[in-house]
C-alpha cells in the first residue's frame, strides 16, 4: 500500500507541474503583441492597445488617431482579415508621409 501511495504522489507532483507548465506557457503567448497579428486582432483589440501598437510601429505620437482611423477603415474592407497589421500601418503611414509631402 506504500507503495501505491508513493508512486501516486509523484504522479499527483508530476501531474501538477506539466499543468503548471502549460499554464505558463499559455500565459505568455495569450499576450501576443498586436503589431504582429492580423486585422482580426485589430478589430477585437481594445482602442488603447491599437493607439499603443500603432505608437510603437511608427515610432512616434505624430497624427496616431488619424493612422488608428486609416487602419481601422483597412480592417473592414473584405478579406483584409489576414494582412498583417504592421503591413496595414506602413501602408497608412506611408500614404500619411506623401500626402504631407506634395
Amino acid at each position: 500500500m506504500k507503495f501505491i501511495k508513493k508512486y501516486f504522489k509523484i504522479l499527483i507532483g508530476v501531474a501538477v507541474l506539466i499543468l503548471v507548465i502549460t499554464v505558463f506557457f499559455f500565459a505568455q503567448r495569450g499576450g501576443s503583441e498586436l503589431e504582429t497579428g492580423t486585422l482580426n486582432n485589430w478589430r477585437a483589440a481594445a482602442m488603447d492597445r491599437r493607439v499603443a501598437a500603432a505608437q510603437i510601429l511608427t515610432g512616434g505620437n505624430t497624427d496616431v488617431e488619424l493612422l488608428v482611423a486609416c487602419v481601422d477603415k483597412m480592417a473592414t474592407l473584405p478579406d483584409a482579415g489576414e494582412m498583417v497589421v504592421r503591413d496595414a500601418v506602413s501602408l497608412c503611414y506611408t500614404g500619411m508621409q506623401l500626402k504631407e509631402n506634395l
